[in-house]
């Protein structure tokens, strides 16, 4: 049987640049093409990713700009904490329209992906749900029109499951007849790192292809295609058996690491008593031990490389049908959240009358 190169599903830039390095180790150079510059700011961490035609053949994503938001704080879905991060997201997509010179009168149309029915594929339904829409006021009632108020649609396409026509095909169609001048595109998207579910946002002004992150490509979504700046934006709601099973072992080799650094034996590691199993654990890749060592704890998996130890389980999964798509159990909870954080950025982006400070009253 012909074996075929293992690609993890994956919706994220700066997943896509990680494969790359670590399959090719020995030609970081080639990352020419590519510029990444990380920013920290406060609990979060921003990565911006400028991908150009060379760089794009490398890592398999288009070429464009890619902006990531990635906090693990998101997870515990403090209002908060998310009031903050809808600020920060709208600021990104306010520098994003800047870069590509959308003025302050340009129309917007929103467009919510996925399935409304299926929770983890809801993020675009409920977003749509939540923002504030006035290009109907700006047609029926102009009175109603505020200062700073932006013309903006919003509509969801559905899932071709359901309608039976193609995604793309009713975004052109409404595209052809409301004739926008630009165009935000919400989705879930698929990541390849658990660590990166739930916790990362993703802004690009590349566009879309739905259901790509699962390995369902439809047409593409683009300036390419529409002739109107697409811009992107997705959260991580799922990811892969293969990932689940990957990092695990990642984080038991990274236990022992640290178990072994602060002085205990492999044995005490695996051992309950002390253990507290309500206490969330981080791990980075410092606590992870040398391939020696690695060899020892899980013999031949342990000295396996990332991207064979990923082939290595895809190839037991595959066959039996269990490398399923898998999403946190409080998806329900984290769907409305984001939902609510991902419109909260937008509007405050859109219209320069929603502010930090009145920006939970828009939402719908």
């Amino acid at each position: 049987m012909e074996r075929r190169e293992f690609k993890p599903r994956t919706d994220l830039a700066v997943e896509a640049q990680e494969m790359f390095v670590e399959q090719n180790p020995d030609k970081k150079h080639e990352l020419d093409g590519i510029i990444i510059n990380e920013y920290k700011k406060g609990e979060y961490k921003l990565t911006r990713v400028e991908i150009d035609k060379k760089g794009s053949e490398r890592v398999g994503k288009k070429p464009g700009n890619y902006i990531t938001i990635e906090s693990q704080e998101l997870r515990k879905m403090d209002p908060e904490f998310g009031r903050k991060s809808s600020i920060i997201l709208g600021e990104e997509i306010k520098r994003l329209m800047e870069e590509h010179t959308i003025p302050d009168d340009a129309r917007c149309l929103i467009v919510g992906l996925g399935n409304g029915y299926v929770t983890p594929d809801a993020l675009g339904p409920n977003t749509v749900n939540k923002l504030y829409v006035t290009s109907h006021l700006f047609k029926l009632h102009p009175e109603m029109i505020g200062e700073g108020d932006r013309s903006v649609s919003a509509f969801t396409p559905g899932v071709m499951g359901l309608t039976g026509m193609e995604t793309s095909d009713i975004i052109f169609g409404v595209v052809r007849k409301t004739n926008p001048d630009f165009m935000i595109v919400v989705d879930a998207l698929a990541a390849r790192s658990i660590d990166r579910v739930n916790t990362t946002i993703q802004l690009s002004d590349t566009g879309i292809n739905p259901g790509s992150g699962v390995g369902n490509d439809r047409k593409e979504v683009s300036k390419e295609t529409l002739n109107i700046p697409v811009f992107s934006l997705g959260i991580p709601t799922v990811v892969d058996a293969v990932t689940i099973t990957n990092d695990t072992i990642d984080y038991i080799l990274k236990h022992f690491g640290r178990e072994m650094e602060e002085g205990d034996k492999p044995g005490n590691a695996l051992t309950p008593a002390g253990m507290d199993f309500g206490e969330r654990r981080e791990f980075t890749d410092e606590d992870l031990p040398d391939e020696e060592a690695r060899q020892t704890y899980l013999g031949i998996v342990g000295a396996l490389k990332e991207d064979e130890k990923r082939q290595l389980i895809r190839e037991v999964l595959r066959p039996t049908g269990h490398n399923l798509i898998v999403t946190p159990k409080e998806v329900d909870e984290v769907i409305e959240y984001m939902s609510e954080v991902v419109a909260s950025g937008i509007n405050q982006a859109l219209h320069d009358s929603v502010t930090p400070e009145n920006a939970k009253h828009y939402l719908n």
